[in-house]
């Protein structure tokens, strides 16, 4: 059903793209007809990119989930162009066309039965002035978008940045003033991003010398058998008070409970749902399921992994969504740290992602929680990511 939503959507807006990329631009003929097979072809590559086994993707990817980005911001482009692109086709309407100029009478010597009569040559035919503002459209269109997801695909593969930020939090003991957790999500392993990807970010993260690694969610976008040797690298994650680890709406999709014991296997504890004390008791870090969970019987459980704790001292809450900060501040929550919307992964979608998000990137507070959103490492779908680089957070706790 997924798939086939993708498909009905992807397929009107390669509609609209023929529209003006090729109905526009080009007169009926055989060069309409190949642009027109040639983005039905482009169209099919992004279902097929999603419905195939990640195994048969791996070079396959690439186009379809390039294509998309392509399309997005061709979609973006043309849609910011349409009301000038409507003021000039009025504007040429109102002028009258160029006449061309007579061709002049041949003249010659003789009587006039010497040589017979024949009609001027007609003047080749060539695109009218509408014509050719759609073309010019089109390219311009084309070159920005082609221009934005090259650069998009460069940033979103190189090294992820190291994000630094101090939160203060009122009932932090003076001992653990200053405890480093490095916060990490949406890594998103899978046809794309393999095992290089994943020892990129625990060099990144064993470089910051932490107290606790957070991993909340959306760590792999496959099963086990595909992607286990890709994840085998955290296995060297290192950190004073360990690893720990909260399931994603991604995790649901690829088969969730063999991923929480691979997780386990390689040092990372899952917390379900639960919480576990460090540095002698000072902190608590709780754990919750994600909300996709709640459709696999795994919902997320807030009493559960909050109740019975002692409220003298602060709660770091690690929450895949944004949105659970809701619930968490109804549960006394002194900071949650979340991934999940990429930081909006290429601008100007992010426009989008806070109308379900209350947060897209940074810091903010609601209703007394505080809460972190880092952009993640990963990109799901297009390879790309424009105004949003992949970074690690290190997150400083401070005493007031």
């Amino acid at each position: 059903m997924f798939a086939g939503i993708i498909g009905l959507i992807t397929g009107l807006i390669h509609l609209y793209l023929w529209q003006r990329m090729v109905r526009d631009t080009m007169p009926r003929g055989r060069a309409r007809r190949v642009g027109g097979f040639v983005v039905l072809g482009l169209a099919l590559t992004i279902p097929v990119s999603i419905i195939l086994p990640d195994r048969f993707l791996e070079g396959f990817a690439w186009l379809g989930y390039s294509w998309l980005a392509i399309m997005f911001y061709l979609l973006v482009i043309f849609a910011v162009l349409e009301l000038p692109m409507l003021a000039a086709r009025l504007w040429l309407r109102r002028r009258p066309a160029p006449v061309p100029a007579p061709v002049p009478a041949l003249v010659t010597a003789g009587p006039p039965s010497a040589l017979p009569e024949e009609p001027p040559p007609a003047p080749p035919v060539g695109p009218d002035r509408r014509q050719l503002l759609a073309r010019g459209a089109a390219i311009f269109a084309g070159l920005t978008a082609a221009s934005l997801t090259g650069y998009g695909i460069r940033t979103a593969l190189e090294d992820p940045r190291v994000r630094r930020v101090e939160i203060p939090l009122s009932k932090l003991d003076r001992s653990v003033d200053g405890l480093r957790i490095a916060l990490v999500a949406d890594i998103h392993l899978g046809p794309i991003l393999g095992r290089g990807h994943t020892e990129r970010v625990v060099s990144t993260i064993n470089g910051l010398d932490v107290d606790v690694v957070a991993i909340v969610g959306d760590l792999v976008d496959g099963t086990v058998d595909e992607l286990g040797p890709a994840a085998a690298p955290l296995r060297g994650l290192r950190s004073r008070y360990g690893s720990y680890f909260v399931t994603g709406n991604h995790e649901y999709y690829s088969g969730f409970e063999p991923w929480l014991d691979e997780v386990a296997r390689l040092g990372v504890r899952p917390l379900r749902n639960e919480r576990v004390e460090i540095a002698g008791g000072a902190v608590d870090i709780a754990g919750v399921n994600d909300v996709t969970g709640r459709q696999f019987g795994d919902a997320p459980d807030f009493a559960k992994a909050l109740g019975g704790r002692d409220t003298s001292r602060p709660v770091v809450l690690l929450a895949h969504q944004p949105i659970q900060v809701r619930e968490a501040a109804r549960n006394g929550v002194d900071l949650q740290l979340s991934g999940h919307t990429h930081g909006g992964q290429i601008v100007p979608f992010n426009y989008l992602v806070r109308l379900q998000q209350p947060i897209v990137s940074g810091y903010g507070e609601f209703d007394g929680t505080k809460i972190f959103v880092t952009n993640g490492v990963g990109f799901w779908g297009p390879p790309v990511r424009v105004g949003a680089p992949p970074e690690i957070t290190l997150v400083q706790l401070r005493t007031p």
